[in-house]
C-alpha cells in the first residue's frame, strides 16, 4: 500500500444550468470530498491507495463506494451504517466565479466514525497517510478517531502527510485553529493554502507562515499559491515553484486535493520536493477544467506519454 487515507465522501450534484439553484432543474450526479478526491487522483498516476470511511447503507452510500472502488481504490476498509444516512452536497454555478457550495451532511454516517473503526494492521502497510483537518471538524468522535490514527501512523512509522483544509461551515475557526495547529505539529509534511496558512498563523506572507509551521513541529511545509503555484520549505531552506497556466478556468473545487496527490506521487517515485511539488503543480492545474471534483485527474500516461500502455490500474 502506498497511501492510506480515511475521511468522508459524499455524493455531489452538479445542476446543468448556471443559474440559482432554485432555478435548477436537471443535475448531473458525482461525488467529492477531499481525502476521496486524493485518493482517486493516486490511483489514476498509478499507485496502491486505501480510503477508509463510513457511508450509509442507502443507495447513495452503495454509489459512493462503486465510483472510488472503480476507480482502482481499495475500499475493503469501508463500512457501512444502517442508522445514518450518506452526506449528498450541491454546486451552485456562477459565470467567471467559483461555484456555491451547499452541503448535507450533518448527522452523517462518516461523521459518526470513532477510533473503533481503524485497522493498525492496515494503516501499518502504507508507507504515507493523508489526513485533512475536515475529519477532525466532523464531531468529537471524528476528532478522536484523527488523533488515534496519527498516533498508530507514528507508532508504525508511516509519514503523515496533513492538509488543513479548512471548513468554517463545519466549525469556527476559534475552534479550528487550535486543533489544527496541534495536529500540524504531529505530521511530518503540511500543505496549507495561502488563506488557511494565514487563518492558522496569524501570518501574511508564505515564507513567514512556512517559518511558523516548521517551528510548530512539521518537518517540511507547502504553501499553495495558486496560479503562483507553491512554495516549499524545510529546515535546509525553501523555494519557488511555478505554476502551470490554465487558459479556461472552469472549477477551481479539487485542485488543492490534486496538488495533494501529485506531491506524494512525486515523493513515491523517490522525487525531491521541488519535483514533487512541480507535479503537485501540474495533476492540481488538471482539476481546474471540469465543473466536478475528480473527473479532471490525469492517468500517468498523460503525465509521461512514455508510460502509455504501461500503467498497470488497480
Amino acid at each position: 500500500m502506498d497511501v492510506v487515507t480515511l475521511g468522508e465522501a459524499m455524493v455531489l450534484f452538479v445542476p446543468t444550468s448556471v443559474a440559482p439553484l432554485r432555478f435548477a432543474g436537471t443535475f448531473e450526479k458525482t461525488i467529492g470530498g477531499a481525502e476521496a478526491n486524493v485518493a482517486i487522483a493516486l490511483a489514476r498516476l498509478g499507485h496502491q491507495v486505501g480510503w477508509m470511511s463510513r457511508l450509509g447503507n442507502d443507495e447513495f452510500g452503495l454509489y459512493v463506494r462503486q465510483y472510488i472502488r472503480g476507480e482502482g481504490v481499495d475500499t475493503s476498509r469501508v463500512f457501512f451504517d444502517d442508522q445514518h444516512p450518506t452526506a449528498v452536497f450541491f454546486k451552485e454555478r456562477q459565470l467567471g466565479q467559483d461555484p456555491k457550495i451547499y452541503f448535507y451532511r450533518k448527522g452523517s454516517a462518516a461523521s459518526h466514525m470513532s477510533p473503533g473503526d481503524l485497522d493498525e494492521a492496515y494503516l501499518a502497510q502504507a508507507k504515507y497517510l493523508h489526513l485533512t483537518g475536515i475529519l477532525p471538524a466532523l464531531s468529537a468522535s471524528c476528532r478522536a478517531l484523527t488523533y488515534q490514527v496519527i498516533e498508530l501512523a507514528k507508532k508504525r512509522n508511516v509519514r503523515i502527510v496533513f492538509d488543513p483544509n479548512i471548513r468554517l461551515k463545519l466549525w469556527s475557526m476559534e475552534e479550528a485553529r487550535p486543533v489544527l495547529m496541534d495536529i500540524a505539529a504531529q505530521c511530518d509534511i503540511v500543505l496549507p493554502g495561502l488563506e488557511e496558512g494565514e487563518l492558522l498563523t496569524g501570518a501574511s506572507d508564505e515564507r513567514q507562515i512556512g517559518h511558523i509551521l516548521l517551528q510548530n513541529g512539521a518537518k517540511a511545509v507547502v504553501v499553495k499559491l495558486g496560479e503562483r503555484g507553491a512554495y516549499y520549505v524545510t529546515p535546509e531552506g525553501g523555494e519557488y515553484v511555478a505554476g502551470y497556466e490554465v487558459k479556461q478556468i472552469v472549477d477551481t473545487v479539487g485542485a488543492g486535493d490534486g496538488f495533494a496527490a501529485g506531491f506524494l506521487s512525486g515523493l513515491l517515485r523517490g522525487w525531491g520536493y521541488r519535483e514533487a511539488v512541480k507535479l503537485g503543480n501540474r495533476v492540481g492545474s488538471y482539476a481546474l477544467t471540469v465543473p466536478g471534483d475528480v473527473e479532471g485527474y490525469p492517468f500517468w500516461s498523460q503525465i509521461d506519454p512514455a508510460a502509455q500502455g504501461k500503467t498497470v490500474l488497480r
